[in-house]
């Protein structure tokens, strides 16, 4: 079966997914054969490394691996593309004005689920259409539109279908193709919980949940298919310290009851199996440091173990029988994402920040090229280790080839929290460094990859323990003499366009000026206005809601500070964004306005971040000409120079 994120993972990383209307989305698709074809790939540099088509890591159909599902951007807007394998022909599944990339593929590679939401808002349903083409229709008739919150796709027409809603908080409930009484309800709660896994045979759903009311930190429950319990494993209970599980995936062979699970019970993140018929646990040797996750073989013999470490990723094979950990040999760099065929291969997604990504198998070569141009090289990143107030802090550093310093210096923070930048092909920071400006991203304390303390490092103080960080690894650049003291950029999308504006109004004689998209203004409207899941989320990070926890929200809200803010601020916010929503951030304009504070507010029509390539370029032209015009010294950075 297939399965996709549920809700309760949520936070306020960016997000790729927009879209267009239900209405929109119930036309004609593309016909059978209609594969990418490349959109223009001309300009400067750094605007083809965003025109250039790139293709995701393809989804596959368990019981016809040849059926596989991928997200392009190779007509200038992200849509999912069916691929038939063996046929090699390729068709353009969804085709909307926001883009679309959420979509699943049933296990015997019939049909595909896709989720349609309305301009971005991630409030929609799930659509159904043939695997060979045709017309979209409901796949779960009888169910109003949500927020998603997790689906798995099992064989002879069952499906899980996680829903979160702002008035009932979660629900799953169980859709058979054919049935009379239409999608049955088996679980329900005010906290967050998604659909996790279902087993191979389609009789156990693993729920992860928060019914403990810590967001970050989801416990499992596995039911049947009527919603009865047969087991459940949560760490939140009984410690002095809670601790997260997430469902990785029930063993894909008939009758298997063993799931795979990752914990934090070491300290960071990593698999075990458990049996949840027996209640056995088996502690997994892999001794490997960092943050470790897994999948199955298609077997069940084995693993595909997935190991990132100091913004790096690489891959091993653990075999279960021997508990044998084997290196698969990837270059050095990032791995996105990789997936185990049947043949023993493995298929990965892998870059660096000097490569642009490609999807290569260990069979050899790459496994599904995207027409056209590839994107131009960018410059390598540098590692920066620097003593912070909560240890040593992670920074990558790039800068304009041949270029000493000190240098106009942009500050990109990573959104999430829980995320983390690393040594991956990114268009943005790019651009950046072709315009004669260095580019330094700090994966701060709340970042994941580092352990589960560093991870967990943020409640209570959210937002000043973050920039405590930047602004240690910010000294270090100046002192190093790699960054102008006077040319100072902060800047971020979601969580990093958050901490950008609650910079510039802690540290307002540090930055020069500030950059942020889609970002946290006004924290307590934010709180109000946004997603269930993401309150439950901001209910852990805080220890409340504003109403139980005021003096917290307010210490943590850019709005407390925004006359104390100096620098020129641009930002640019999506009008149907639901994680960081639109009135929170007009509340933050507002007040600049009042007191003639320099500034720029671009609003697009989309949600949180846009799939359309041109707005997105759009949109980093407009913030590279706000530096310019505002940054001192702007000419000297030009001198830098854009590479055509």
């Amino acid at each position: 079966m297939t399965e996709t994120t549920p809700a309760a993972q949520a936070t306020n990383a960016p997000s790729v997914t927009d879209a267009a209307t239900v209405t929109d989305a119930a036309t004609e698709p593309a016909g059978p054969t209609a594969g990418p074809t490349a959109g223009p790939t001309a300009g400067p540099d750094w605007e083809r490394r965003f025109r250039a088509p790139r293709v995701s890591l393809p989804d596959w159909a368990e019981d016809a691996p040849d059926r596989s599902l991928f997200v392009s951007n190779a007509t200038g807007t992200f849509e999912l593309y069916a691929w038939d394998r063996a046929t090699g022909e390729q068709r353009q599944v969804t085709d909307r004005p926001n883009g679309t990339t959420d979509g699943v593929l049933a296990p015997d590679g019939a049909s595909i689920w896709w989720f349609s939401d309305t301009d971005g808002d991630e409030f929609g349903i799930w659509l159904r259409q043939p695997f060979g083409g045709g017309p979209d229709e409901p796949a779960a008739e009888g169910l109003a539109p949500s927020y998603p919150a997790g689906l798995a796709i099992g064989r002879q027409g069952v499906a899980v279908v996680g829903r979160s809603t702002d008035e009932h908080g979660t629900t799953i409930h169980v859709v058979r193709d054919g049935s009379p009484e239409g999608p049955v309800e088996i679980y329900r709660h005010r906290e967050s919980a998604g659909v996790g896994a279902l087993s191979h045979d389609g009789t156990l759903i693993a729920v992860e949940h928060t019914e403990h009311g810590d967001a970050m930190h989801s416990a499992l429950r596995v039911v049947r298919l009527d919603g009865s319990p047969v087991a459940e494993l949560d760490d939140t209970a009984g410690g002095t310290e809670e601790l997260g599980l997430e469902a990785l995936g029930f063993a894909p062979v008939e009758g298997d009851t063993r799931l795979l699970v990752g914990h934090q019970r070491r300290g960071r993140w990593e698999p075990m199996v458990w049996d949840v018929a027996s209640g056995e646990q088996t502690a997994l040797a892999v001794d490997l440091p960092g943050d470790v996750s897994a999948e199955w073989f298609p077997d069940g013999s084995a693993l595909l173990i997935a190991h990132s470490f100091k913004a790096r990723g690489e891959l091993w094979r653990y075999d279960l029988a021997s508990s044998e950990l084997t290196r698969i040999e990837t270059p050095a760099g990032s791995v996105s994402g990789a997936t185990a065929r049947p043949d023993g291969s493995v298929e990965y997604m892998w870059s660096s920040a000097a490569l642009p990504p490609q999807v290569r198998s260990t069979a050899g070569g790459a496994v599904l090229d995207p027409p056209g141009a590839r994107a131009p090289e960018s410059v390598a990143v540098e590692d920066a280790w620097v003593e912070g107030p909560g240890g040593l802090i992670h920074a990558l550093v790039q800068r304009p080839a041949g270029t000493t310093g000190p240098l106009p210096t942009v500050f990109e923070i990573h959104g999430g929290p829980t995320w983390h930048d690393g040594d991956a092909f990114a268009a943005g920071p790019a651009a950046w460094v072709d315009h004669g400006y260095a580019v330094v991203r700090v994966n701060y304390r709340g970042s994941t990859g580092y352990g589960r303390a560093w991870t967990d490092a943020l409640k209570h103080r959210v937002g000043l323990i973050e920039l405590e960080d930047i602004d240690a690894v910010r000294a270090w650049a100046v002192e190093s003499g790699l960054a102008d003291p006077r040319r100072l950029v902060l800047s971020g999308g979601s969580w990093g366009g958050y901490l950008t504006l609650l910079g510039l109004g802690t540290q307002p004689d540090v930055w020069a000026l500030g950059l942020a998209a889609v970002p946290v203004a006004d924290y307590v409207t934010a709180y109000h206005d946004e997603i269930e899941a993401l309150k439950a989320l901001d209910r852990t990070l805080f220890g409340g809601t504003p109403e139980e926890v005021p003096e917290r929200f307010t210490a943590s809200s850019p709005l407390t500070y925004v006359d104390a803010v100096r620098a020129p601020v641009y930002i640019s916010a999506g009008v149907n964004d639901p994680r960081c929503p639109i009135r929170q951030v007009d509340n933050y304009v507002d007040r600049l306005a009042a007191r003639g504070a320099v500034h720029e507010v671009y609003r697009f029509d989309a949600g949180h971040g846009s799939l359309v390539v041109e707005e997105r370029i759009k949109q980093v032209a407009q913030e590279i000409a706000f530096a310019e015009k505002h940054l001192p010294g702007a000419d000297r950075a030009r001198e830098g120079g854009a590479q055509e």
